[in-house]
């Protein structure tokens, strides 16, 4: 499980370090990197990305249905896929870059989210989590509950 919080500084060349941590938790030597939800990046195995990507295209009809057709846009056409180097860096593309508004030589957050990795400009991180407090504590309300309906 990949989990974990963690401040890094995107290189000159665009590169992130990959915490060895978490590249032992991996499987693999690549991950794709896409469009996330709420302004980040997602970094995944591809077999976690090809079943992400299974599920939006292969519906019956997908290429007729509004909502994928945006997802296919959004998250799949987007995606590359980014070998690690020998020192365990991993290239973020400037496009990609740019549409989570990271920035050459200034620190971001990388999370383990569990089976894949959010890469954050921390900036844009601290506003989210602060935005999001109430959600946060709504969710986890919601959580008791199920848990008090299973005792």
């Amino acid at each position: 499980m990949l989990t974990g919080e963690f401040f890094n500084t995107i290189d000159e060349k665009g590169r992130i370090l990959i915490p060895s941590r978490l590249r032992n938790a991996l499987d693999g030597d690549a991950l794709y990197i896409t469009k996330g939800l709420e302004n980040c990046l997602w970094l995944m195995l591809p077999a976690d990305f090809e079943e992400l990507a299974n599920t939006i295209m292969n519906e019956k009809g997908a290429m007729f249905n509004r909502k994928l057709r945006i997802l296919q846009r959004g998250m799949i056409a987007p995606a590359q896929l980014c070998e690690f180097d020998k020192v365990g860096r991993i290239n973020i593309p400037p496009s990609l870059r740019e549409s989570a508004n990271l920035q050459l030589k200034e620190e971001s957050v990388l999370l383990g989210t569990g089976k894949y990795l959010e890469l954050w400009n921390k900036n844009d991180y601290e506003t989210y989590n602060q935005e999001s407090m109430s959600e946060f504590l709504d969710a986890a309300q919601s959580l008791s509950d199920m848990i008090r309906e299973d005792l």
